[in-house]
């Protein structure tokens, strides 16, 4: 089965077809750097990270492009409210949520353009809708004229007359239609002077929806393969870079992918609501693996309900494959990558179905597990190295990840297990089974699981 994605645009699963064989051509929606990042925003990188792995696994050479927009309104106004340089804000907040990508095994992408980088770009965008009678400037704003554009509401299933107004301007009444949308701002009393740049149309920035054309097009060029982002993103923001991208003359993406939100009570996890879960508050709680783990178990269009309890059962999970692996290697040695079973590339080729990939590979892991109980080593390395490859293109093996000193306490509880150890040990050789088994019986009511290994005894946390 080739690989079949579903287009929001057609909404319906479309065999991928590239514009240029062999090479696929992302463009993310990233940050908006106006604070730091929770994990709902990060949800969309590991989305689209483990997209990028299975088309470079599958063969394709990919141009991965996520941008960060680091010029917008809520930007300048929680910069003021804090009393901080626009630009030194939006500097920090970006740096966080390059952590948070890192931290969450996401790659770098390719290109990482910054908005303020490209208002060359944006200028020269907006003079070719001028020009082709798309836009209108009035007193240094600039508008797309969403009336001249027919094809306007076709990616979110809308009729122009049944849309709310653009609330993206001050002074709307100025506007040919309450609908349109801001391309050029022109500045503003108050504003700060180094948040404008110089064009035909007098000093101001660009709208948020012109950046992302402009950026998407300078390094993907006017036809790509693959624009995605959060499915809160598909109307104004991706309904508004169509319009104004094709009405430029541009191709533009063939395939739109939105993932769906992850919400706490029922609402998108968002700053306003106050529910947000901060990256790096989180992962005090639970490693970055299991963190990712629970992030992209789920398919990318399905909505998660954040609960503790939830990602306590994803570490669980994938606990079960590290514990594994562990067991392998010290049955056969080293764990050698083999190649992905059928199955886990059938799922992953019908619209990079995850949850069925991970049926794949905990089925395999429970295998191996009982291939290592009745000392079937040779199937136990088979299994091993199937899960390994699995695991290494969904960003999950144990391998992909750095060693990360043991926090104060898991060092305590390793000092504590293995003064327990010794004198299991000691009963042992003294013949004392009932006080070596009493021991062990204390560690699993403890929450501690122990397996006797040619090299020893080895603990982790129970799987349940």
């Amino acid at each position: 089965m080739a690989l079949h994605l579903f287009d929001t645009a057609s909404r319906s699963v479309r065999p991928f077809e590239p514009v240029e064989p062999g090479k696929a051509s992302i463009y993310l929606c990233g940050a908006t750097v106006q604070a730091p990042p929770h994990i709902g925003h990060i949800r969309g990188g590991v989305n689209f990270d483990i997209l990028n792995r299975w088309l470079a696994y599958s063969g394709y050479e990919v141009s991965f492009v996520r941008n960060v927009t680091d010029i917008d309104d809520k930007i300048l106004l929680k910069s003021a409210e804090a009393g901080v340089e626009w630009w030194a804000w939006a500097a920090v907040n970006e740096r966080l949520f390059s952590r948070a990508y890192t931290t969450l095994g996401c790659a770098a992408p390719t290109y990482e353009p910054r908005a303020t980088g490209h208002i060359t770009e944006m200028v020269e965008l907006i003079q070719r809708l001028i020009d082709k009678g798309f836009a209108y400037d009035v007193d240094g704003d600039v508008y797309f004229d969403v009336r001249a554009f027919p094809a306007y509401g076709e990616l979110s299933g809308q009729k122009p007359e049944n849309m709310q107004p653009a609330g993206d301007t001050e002074g709307g009444g100025r506007k040919r239609d309450p609908r349109d949308f801001a391309l050029w701002k022109g500045h503003k009393p108050g504003e700060p002077a180094t948040a404008a740049w110089p064009t035909p149309w007098g000093r101001g920035r660009p709208g948020w929806h012109l950046e992302c054309s402009a950026m998407a097009t300078r390094y993907l060029g006017t036809t790509f393969d693959i624009h995605g982002g959060g499915l809160d993103l598909v109307f104004p923001h991706h309904e508004n870079e169509i319009a104004q991208s094709v009405a430029a003359g541009d191709g533009f993406a063939r395939y739109w992918m939105h993932n769906a939100w992850l919400t706490t009570g029922g609402q998108k996890m968002s700053k306003s609501l106050g529910n947000s879960l901060f990256v790096d508050e989180v992962v005090k709680r639970w490693r970055p693996v299991e963190l990712r783990y629970y992030l992209g178990a789920a398919h990318y269009r399905s909505h998660i309900e954040f609960s503790e309890a939830a990602l306590d059962e994803a570490a669980v999970a994938y606990r079960g494959i590290e514990n594994f692996l562990n067991r392998s290697a010290d049955a056969i040695g080293q764990v050698s990558a083999a190649r992905l079973p059928a199955e886990f590339e059938i799922a992953m080729d019908d619209d990079l179905g995850v949850p069925g990939a991970l049926s794949v590979l905990h089925t395999m892991v429970r295998e191996g597990n009982r291939a290592l109980d009745s000392g079937t080593v040779t199937d136990a390395a088979a299994n091993a190295g199937a899960v390994l490859s699995m695991a290494r293109v969904l960003g999950v093996a144990p391998d992909q990840w750095p060693a990360v000193a043991q926090s104060s306490l898991t060092d305590t509880v390793d000092a504590l297990v293995q003064l327990v150890f010794e004198r299991r040990e000691a009963a042992r050789a003294r013949r004392d089974f009932g006080e070596a088994d009493a021991l062990r019986d204390r560690l699993t009511q403890a929450g501690i699981a122990i397996e006797d290994t040619p090299a020893g005894p080895r603990w982790s946390l129970k799987d349940g």
